[in-house]
């Protein structure tokens, strides 16, 4: 059978989830809204662009002007009905004497839940929800992680060539893919609050961790170095006053070595250490939450790759593959961790996407530490 035509509230839904993916709201949520007059013309829409700034609620109700009474608020996320930075959306949702409100889905803050959908019933305006829902939550599902554990959103990226290789058997990485996946990259950075390597990435191939071939902010600079081994002559430190940079250590390193990267303006951090003398990926990750990075890009080299995915750490993969045998001698694969006992037990992505960046592909999706179990 055919897939029914999508509905009118569908296709409302649809388009203010175009519009959420919008601006950079971070540590908020991506919030979109679509403001419809009463026989059915779009007449406003509105994203959230920055924290501070006005919600998506609240700049599709201004562009929809008094036209908007008696008509209908599409949203992807229950309105607010608490003050914040920002007066509660709530209220000028009811003040524009809207009649109906339709939301993609509910607020995942447990302090907030329920607030905003009750608030607007108590006021006589009809709230219909789960409109689009799946799309909606995989829109805020960075938020809704962060918002409910405290733990940032991890995405894992991979470069490889098709033998699962990194690098050459001389250690040379660069480049492995063409520039469509490079850029492609630098989007996940923009669309990222931090990103993250290892040590040894910054050792060997002194990376500036900015965004250069598409528009958008850079994101803050993170490496797990547990000995404090980064050279102050690396890039990222002699450009940390440009671009804020986070060295993660352990607590056992010397003031003086945390000294002499702080005077250069890079700001350290010691946390705990795991069982094998290195930093502890989720002290890493809480002490990363606590400091409002709610997304975290992951950019190290195989061995951070593993212990991400030997963590269970891992949100989403994004892995591009290049058209290229490397040769497998004296170099670790894209990965480097012990890895499941069958292949049941793999991780592995939920319903991927597959994609062609130039001659690369590029495959991407939610992943499952639990194996064919959870598909």
């Amino acid at each position: 059978m055919p897939d029914a035509p999508p509905t009118a509230d569908e296709r409302f839904m649809a388009r203010a989830l175009a519009v959420a993916k919008r601006g950079h709201p971070s540590p908020n949520p991506h919030v979109g809204a679509v403001a419809v007059n009463a026989v059915g013309e779009v007449i406003g829409e509105g994203h959230h662009e920055s924290a501070g700034g006005d919600h998506a609620e609240i700049v599709a109700l201004r562009a929809a002007g008094d036209s908007v009474a008696g008509g209908t608020l599409y949203v992807t996320l229950e309105p607010c009905n608490h003050h914040g930075r920002t007066p509660p959306c709530v209220d000028a949702i009811v003040a524009a004497r809207i009649a109906r409100v339709v939301i993609g889905c509910r607020d995942p803050n447990p302090q907030v839940t329920g607030g905003g959908i009750e608030a607007l019933r108590r006021e006589g305006i009809h709230v219909e929800t789960g409109i689009l829902e799946q799309e909606s939550g995989a829109l805020l599902a960075p938020w809704a992680k962060y918002v409910t554990t405290g733990i940032p959103y991890v995405r894992l990226k991979l470069a490889l060539s098709l033998d699962g290789r990194i690098a050459t058997r001389t250690g040379a990485s660069r480049w492995i893919t063409g520039p469509e996946a490079r850029a492609r990259v630098h989007l996940l950075r923009s669309n990222s609050d931090a990103v993250l390597v290892g040590v040894g990435t910054v050792i060997s191939d002194d990376p500036r961790l900015n965004v250069r071939h598409v528009h958008g902010p850079s994101p803050k600079r993170v490496v797990l170095d547990t000995k404090l081994r980064t050279p102050l002559t690396s890039r990222l430190v002699e450009t940390s006053a440009d671009i804020p940079t986070w060295i993660i250590c352990s607590r056992s390193t010397s003031e003086d070595a945390r000294q002499a990267l702080e005077e250069r303006g890079v700001r350290v951090w010691p946390v705990d250490e795991n069982t094998s003398g290195r930093v502890e990926i989720m002290s890493a990750l809480r002490l990363l939450g606590s400091r409002g990075i709610v997304t975290v890009l992951v950019e190290g080299g195989a061995e951070i790759a593993g212990s991400f995915l030997a963590g269970q750490q891992s949100d989403e993969l994004h892995a591009f593959l290049a058209p290229k045998l490397l040769g497998p001698r004296g170099r670790a694969g894209a990965v480097d961790w012990c890895g499941p006992a069958e292949p049941a037990g793999a991780p592995q992505l939920l319903n991927p996407t597959w994609e062609l960046c130039g001659h690369d592909a590029y495959v991407h999706g939610r992943i499952s530490h639990t194996g064919t179990d959870a598909v």
